[in-house]
């Protein structure tokens, strides 16, 4: 089977086809790697958070200061 051939108006539309094949592709991937940043900061975080748990609660004498001016 024989291709048609192609006629200019067909160039400019598979130019623009690529272009925004390429376009979106950029979106995806930038999109992905944004995802997979903020999942590792929100990690960061959690783990950050989980320690500040397994803290002892200390009175401190600017602490005790305030309980007496209560």
């Amino acid at each position: 089977m024989k291709h048609p051939k192609s006629s200019p108006s067909d160039a400019k539309v598979n130019e623009e086809r690529r272009t925004f094949l390429k376009g979106v592709t950029t979106v995806a991937v930038a999109s992905a790697l944004g995802t997979t940043a903020a999942h590792a900061n929100s990690d960061e975080l959690t783990s950050q958070n989980s320690d500040d748990k397994n803290t002892v609660y200390r009175e401190t004498q600017h602490i005790k200061d305030y309980y007496d001016s209560l």
